[in-house]
């Protein structure tokens, strides 16, 4: 009887989990946010940062974008500032003559919105230099994803003497298309681990997309970026929920910003991040 019970139990569980009927959700809409995306780098070349309002969960809508912010962004070091205008949906500073990011500087990004002003805070860490990137051609039997192509290594070793945090991205021939984004604490995965050494193999592999490996006349560029801790902290939380899912997933939360009103007694919330990095590139194509 036990085995009986047992075995309608089994069935019911695989009926439930093979069904698959649409559930409509009434979510209600909720208030709507300023949403800032704001990281300044040590690259030469058009440093961008956009400001929209959030929308609905379930709305497939573009995010409308905020026009009438002032933005400046100072260098609390040198005592520089860079304005930011207003062009192409985004706000924008030339800095290809002369970067604007300067390692161990601290910067304050300004925000003037609706009669409030809010600012936040970041500094630009050091990074290492990529010394080169490898590849390797494997056959379809040779591959784990049995995907036949040029799998990249990135060569790179962490600065002694500090914890510091690196996010890895990497693209295919331009940097439009982003193919992998991996982090990396010291070189490794946690604080504590190792000082001074060499990228362990999974981050300095994780540059390719395994189920699309690179092909011949293919490039494979990758920008290694420093990252302050609150910094860090924030983009692996993004990271980690716009990659959640399966059935222990966890349940998705906002995640905190940096950037607050100057006013204490303020009800306005604006979400998003002001960060900053210095930057290794590198490149290398497949023939």
């Amino acid at each position: 009887m036990k085995r009986l019970h047992l075995l309608i139990l089994l069935v019911a569980g695989i009926s439930m989990v093979s069904c698959e009927d649409k559930i409509n959700l009434n979510v209600e809409k909720g208030i709507s946010y300023p949403v800032l995306d704001a990281w300044i780098t040590t690259e030469q070349g058009i440093q961008t940062i956009k400001f929209t309002m959030s929308v609905p969960y379930t709305d497939e809508a573009p995010a409308p974008i905020v026009n009438d912010a002032k933005i400046t962004l100072f260098d609390m070091t040198s005592g520089a500032s860079y304005p930011f205008t207003f062009n192409n949906n985004k706000y924008t500073y030339d800095a290809s003559q002369k970067a604007i990011g300067i390692v161990d500087h601290i910067y304050k990004l300004h925000v003037e919105f609706k009669g409030e002003i809010f600012e936040a805070f970041d500094t630009i860490k050091r990074v290492p230099p990529i010394d080169s990137i490898s590849y390797k051609f494997k056959t379809k039997d040779e591959s784990i994803s049995g995907k036949e192509g040029y799998y990249a290594t990135m060569h790179a070793k962490d600065i002694k003497g500090a914890v510091d945090n690196y996010w890895i991205r990497s693209y295919r021939n331009d940097t439009l298309h982003r193919l992998e984004d991996n982090f990396s604490i010291d070189g490794s995965y946690d604080a504590g681990v190792s000082d001074g050494a060499t990228f362990i193999t999974p981050i300095a592999e994780g540059i390719t997309d395994y189920e699309k490996p690179f092909q011949a006349n293919e490039k494979a560029i990758v920008r290694l970026m420093s990252c302050s801790a609150p910094s860090y902290n924030f983009v692996t939380q993004v990271y980690n929920q716009v990659n959640a899912g399966g059935l222990f997933a966890k349940v998705l939360e906002n995640v905190r910003s940096n950037v607050h009103s100057t006013t204490p007694s303020s009800k306005t919330k604006i979400l998003g991040w002001f960060g900053t990095s210095a930057v290794s590139r590198a490149e290398r194509s497949f023939k």
